[in-house]
């Protein structure tokens, strides 16, 4: 099968020829992984998926020093709080949908899907209601404002949803196929929020995300999401990503109850990426087979991404052993 099709499979709950290897972000070590460019690392590592660019206007602070154009303000390229505390400084931080195809482009991305036109080009970012809404706001404004002022936070979330649709719907003319909404939501211990407040402040902007895109999209959140799990289910995501092991999420046990209504992505520990052992590489990749073998639904990839702190030699041992096992 070709990288598309074997995607396309798995999203579908078909078995494909093997377990797709789908790593949403790749971009520490792109020269180490043999890659001239973002692209080229996917595919030379054996990846079914490409993610297509994204730029940064030259306006844009964000992860840089600054107040983004979102309200966020970062220092040295690390967030460090949020400054929309009233209705004023959500008008004034709230971009026009226009604006988001600043953040692309065109000519590049079409390069880059000509270039691969048999993978599937997927476009995935940190732009969901609930991540850009407490970002904006910094954690505890937002938190507190969640309980004693609600109707602001909703404002806020209707915002957040415009513009993460603006991103995602720009990202599909341009040749997306599948979208990953990144939307960190859980801690080691879980939900950042209870799931009766999920289901009441933050369902509906899911739902409506799903709803206007016309391509399958994916959740993807850091943390014990186990008990927002129905709720991805409910908003009509196809897959979620991520499954941290760290907050021990178990694969075999998600799959069981949810992998008949979500395809599952991820659960390679990173802990073993930033180690030295190769074995234990080889050992985390094939539980992760093993226990995600019986059915279908799952694409092998780590917990979180490919970042900077990792062991390179590890890295390239997880990409190289998973060319080797995986098959059905």
């Amino acid at each position: 099968m070709k990288p598309r099709e074997r995607v396309f499979a798995a999203l579908a709950h078909e078995i494909p020829d093997r377990i797709p290897r789908f790593e949403i972000w790749i971009d520490a070590f792109i020269e180490e992984l043999g890659g001239e460019d973002e692209a080229s690392a996917y595919v030379n590592m054996g990846q079914d998926c490409v993610l297509l660019p994204r730029t940064f206007p030259e306006d844009s602070v964000a992860w840089k020093t600054g107040v983004d154009e979102l309200g966020r303000l970062w220092k040295d390229g690390f967030y460090v709080g949020g400054v929309v505390d009233s209705h004023e400084s959500l008008e004034k931080y709230s971009p026009s949908e226009e604006y988001a195809k600043e953040f692309f482009d065109p000519a590049y991305v079409n390069q880059v899907r000509e270039r691969y036109p048999d993978h599937c080009h997927i476009f995935g970012t940190h732009v969901g209601p609930f991540n850009a809404a407490y970002m904006a706001m910094g954690f505890e404004s937002f938190f507190t404002k969640l309980v004693d002022d609600p109707a602001f936070v909703h404002k806020l979330l209707e915002h957040r949803t415009r513009w993460c649709l603006a991103m995602f719907q720009e990202a599909i003319q341009l040749g997306a196929e599948v979208i990953v909404m990144g939307e960190d939501s859980a801690h080691n211990q879980g939900p950042m929020i209870s799931p009766k407040m999920w289901e009441e402040h933050i369902l509906q902007y899911h739902r409506q995300i799903v709803d206007e895109l016309d391509v399958p999209v994916i959740w993807h959140s850091d943390g014990d999401i186990r008990k927002l799990l129905p709720f991805a289910v409910q908003a009509g995501f196809i897959g979620v990503h991520g499954l941290d092991p760290i907050s021990g999420i178990e694969l075999h046990k998600v799959k069981a109850e949810f992998g008949h209504e979500l395809v599952l992505i991820g659960n390679v520990d990173s802990r073993v990426l930033c180690g030295t052992d190769l074995d234990e590489v080889r050992k985390e990749v094939d539980r992760c087979v093993s226990q995600s073998a019986p059915g279908d639904g799952y694409m092998i990839a780590s917990c979180n991404s490919i970042f900077d702190g990792m062991n390179l030699e590890a890295v390239a041992e997880m990409f190289k052993y998973q060319s080797e096992v995986g098959f059905y």
